[in-house]
């Protein structure tokens, strides 16, 4: 039992310290590249190009990669084969090439998919067998969640939690942790700063305000819910319409164009990061998550490289930020709420968007928070943004 514990200890310890070194190479590579297209607006209309060169490359070298974070959930459940390496490469070359030319897109799904990657690779060193191989897999999971948001703890149940509904693997807590808490030190140990978000006005937790915090909770799941159907059926239409990934790109970066063009405004592109922020502080436009929805699906849907986490954040702290207009809560509250309601209810994952909150907000919404990401789980629908994701059991107790 000892050795084994040690065992895990150092093997969690090298893959945290290979994922948080990857993520702050390309932490610091998405920074540089985000300012690099604020000051260069010309480089949108280069997009449908850039998206050329992302499915050429993936057509070229990406055999057995193109499924991203659904390969690695599919790879746990039914091992056959360890991941190739060149998915770190291609998955962080093509999502900075969708950031640098105006792509809506996230970056968990990068980092995620380098941290398994690389971890993978350990499995012919130490001669793991398939079981012992899918708790590395999920200790990647957790590492590369947690450096890329500075959430270590979230990371940690988030490798548990995302491969199936109703049901974690006890087996995979400590590497799971350990991994996550590395990778995160490791991040800020390369000098890499995360985002922070103030939740400054928490209402006392009184009977109404809790009853309306269900009633955001709902509107945050079923938003959740039509991100998880929208994309999934955007992607099949390209893919129906257009069998040539190199011209499904070209036209989705094409319409990226021509949205931006109508909005006249570019903030809905990239990561979007100002407005998240600026969601907490005062009102901005009702309609920001929704444009930002439309642009993100198309995005991901044609075939352009990113995460789906970042752009949810988005969309459910503007979507919060709106509620506050008829909802009799703070705007703030209600932007932290909707920043992890919504990921919770489109990745099935309310434990980790509740620690999350905590890790993020600190303690004080926490209630709410955890009540947001309960009730968005619950009205999500059973499939989210993952399709490889297994249902264990059934969300409401009442259908088990």
């Amino acid at each position: 039992m000892i050795k084994g514990t040690i065992q895990w200890l150092l093997i969690s310890c090298l893959v945290g310290a290979l994922a948080g070194t990857a993520s702050a190479g390309f932490l610091a590579a998405l920074d540089y590249i985000t300012h690099t297209r604020l000051e260069n607006p010309w480089l949108l209309f280069l997009l449908p190009f850039a998206g050329v060169l992302i499915a050429f490359l993936y057509s070229r070298y990406g055999k057995g990669t193109e499924a991203g974070n659904n390969l690695i959930i599919d790879e746990i459940h039914s091992p056959t084969k360890v991941i190739p390496l060149r998915m770190t490469p291609l998955v962080l070359l093509g999502t900075l090439v969708t950031h640098l030319f105006g792509g809506s897109a996230g970056r968990e799904g990068t980092a995620v998919q380098m941290g398994a990657s690389l971890s993978d690779q350990l499995t012919h060193l130490f001669k793991f067998d398939s079981g012992k191989r899918k708790i590395l897999l999920m200790a990647g999971i957790s590492a590369g969640f947690s450096s890329v948001f500075g959430t270590p703890l979230a990371g940690a149940v988030f490798g548990l939690e995302v491969l199936s509904v109703g049901r974690l693997k006890y087996a995979a807590l400590l590497p799971c942790f350990a991994s996550a808490i590395i990778a995160d030190r490791i991040t800020l140990a390369w000098g890499i700063h995360h985002t922070i978000y103030n939740v400054s006005n928490i209402p006392p937790t009184t009977a109404a305000n809790l009853a309306w915090c269900l009633v955001a909770g709902v509107i945050f799941g079923l938003t959740a819910w039509g991100f998880s159907v929208g994309i999934h059926h955007v992607s099949r239409t390209f893919k129906k319409a257009l069998a040539n990934p190199l011209l499904r790109t070209f036209v989705g970066g094409i319409l990226i164009i021509v949205l931006t063009a109508l909005v006249q405004t570019e903030r809905y592109l990239g990561l979007g990061i100002p407005v998240i922020v600026e969601s907490f502080q005062h009102h901005v436009a009702p309609y920001d998550f929704l444009l930002k929805t439309i642009f993100t699906i198309i995005t991901l849907g044609s075939g352009f490289k990113g995460g789906e986490v970042t752009p949810l954040f988005f969309i459910g702290a503007t979507l919060g930020n709106a509620l506050a207009w008829i909802l009799p809560l703070p705007v703030s509250l209600l932007a932290g709420m909707g920043f992890v309601a919504v990921f919770a209810g489109a990745a099935n994952t309310p434990l980790a968007c509740t620690l999350m909150a905590m890790e993020l907000f600190g303690a004080g919404p926490g209630v709410f928070c955890a009540l947001a990401c309960v009730m968005a789980y619950l009205f999500s629908g059973q499939k989210g943004i993952y399709h490889s994701q297994r249902i264990e059991e059934h969300k409401h107790a009442q259908e088990n």
